[in-house]
């Protein structure tokens, strides 16, 4: 088999710049393509040059069905491995990675769909809407979509909902999500993922459950609600933790990222697995086999 060709959309963006490296020095993997929003200031430019690292010789696009086509064309060359034949989708695919912002991945989906290209999202802030349209494209290409890529963050939710299962409603919920000051959206997806495995556990959901701010006289704490709070300041690349606060005893689920790096290699990964998969929206929980 050879080599799974990669396009990466946000590429001027900071996790799409790091993916574009990881991807070049990475073995089994070839970077194919590479786009940006319409009209950006780095279209046109090499992607490896546009992101302060060494000259890849791959132009950023500013049309992902564009650079998919591109893509298939230079997947046809020896060495790159091909996907889905007989399947009736194109023989020579390639795997879409998308970290950019919600409409934009609702768009890449689209096209990743019309075109037949598997899809790798890892965008967060994503409304209900953008999550329909996503999972809609699903069921013409194979997509993995998670709010943390994390191999830690992912093996946490794992812990959390084995946690949740065994200390029941005796125990009093909190998630706390601490990011950068430049983060858009909060809470963060991670943590609402976590507040969601939570009180599947627990038999309801966090829609019913959760509780975002607290001020004033606010009165006794239901015995089921779960709390998720959010801090934002400095560098901070991302920590998130759980606590189970129970009468006479406390635990704790904490995970902390120091780098993007956790995020991006956990992408990688993520587009190695979906690659050749049959249509469908899966999670980080395939790709790791924590099911």
């Amino acid at each position: 088999m050879g080599d799974i060709g990669i396009i990466v959309t946000g590429a001027s963006g900071r996790m799409g710049s790091r993916i574009l490296q990881v991807v070049h020095k990475t073995l089994g993997l070839k970077l194919l393509g590479a786009c940006d929003a319409p009209g950006a200031s780095c279209i046109g430019e090499d992607a490896g040059l546009s992101s302060g690292f060494e000259e890849l010789g791959v132009l950023i696009e500013g049309d992902l069905a564009r650079a998919i086509d591109a893509a298939r064309e230079a997947s046809k060359k020896p060495g790159v491995a091909t996907a889905y034949t007989g399947a009736g989708l194109p023989s020579g695919d390639v795997v879409v990675v998308d970290f950019t912002c919600p409409a934009a991945s609702v768009s890449n989906a689209e096209v990743c769909g019309s075109k037949g290209a598997a899809l790798v999202v890892g965008t967060t802030g994503l409304a209900p809407s953008d999550e329909e349209a996503i999972e809609k494209a699903s069921e013409q290409v194979p997509i993995v979509k998670a709010p943390n890529m994390s191999v830690g963050v992912n093996l946490m939710l794992g812990l959390a909902r084995r946690a949740a299962r065994a200390l029941g409603d005796e125990y009093d919920v909190e998630i706390l999500e601490t990011h950068h000051r430049m983060k858009a959206d909060a809470p963060s997806g991670t943590a609402l993922r976590l507040g969601e495995v939570v009180a599947e556990a627990r038999g309801s959901t966090l829609e019913e459950t959760g509780v975002y701010e607290r001020k004033g006289i606010i009165g006794k704490r239901s015995d089921r609600e779960i709390g998720v709070q959010t801090l934002r300041g400095g560098d901070v690349v991302g920590e998130h933790t759980v606590y189970f606060l129970g009468k006479g005893d406390r635990m704790e689920l904490t995970h902390r990222a120091t780098s993007r790096d956790v995020f991006v290699h956990g992408a990688v990964r993520a587009a190695r697995w979906v690659f050749g998969r049959s249509p469908g929206l899966y999670g980080m929980e395939d790709v790791l086999e924590l099911r």
